[in-house]
């Protein structure tokens, strides 16, 4: 009877262990289900995004105001061009402001944050980043540096 009861315990823990393991992958591929909170659709143009994937985050201040939607290459400028979702609750961005690709650590993700400008007019669904500024590649940031420019 002991063998029986420890092997149900040990059935259970396995269970439970599988489910953990299968949230947690869920949580950091970006795979959740989507609130049903509404969105507004931005624009930017940046030269280089680097490592920036779609499904990334958004910021403003630290704080999550959305999630990279697409990224495509504008076959005109030749610059990549980023549509970002943004939450309705935030929807006063000055039009002023520039979208600036950031890295989270020294080798963390890529994410896209919003520096506020001061302009009274808002972006609103569809319009389009004046001001960007693209990712820091680090590989050319080296090689400049050994080589003296």
């Amino acid at each position: 009877m002991t063998q029986r009861t420890m092997e149900v315990i040990v059935g259970v823990f396995m269970v439970a262990g599988l489910a953990a393991l299968l949230f947690l992958a869920l949580q950091v591929s970006g795979l959740t289900p989507k609130s049903a909170e509404g969105t507004y659709t931005v624009y930017a143009n940046f030269n280089d995004t680097g490592g920036l994937a779609p499904r990334g985050r958004v910021s403003m201040a630290g704080v999550t105001v959305g999630t990279i939607e697409s990224i495509s290459l504008n076959k005109e400028t030749f610059q990549a061009k980023v549509a970002m979702a943004i939450s309705t609750d935030i929807d006063n961005i000055p039009s002023d402001s520039s979208a600036v690709i950031r890295t989270s650590g020294l080798l963390g993700e890529q994410y896209i944050d919003i520096s506020v400008g001061g302009e009274m007019e808002s972006l609103a669904d569809g319009d389009t980043f004046y001001s960007t500024q693209s990712a820091m590649n680090l590989e050319r940031l080296i090689s400049n540096f050994a080589s003296g420019r």
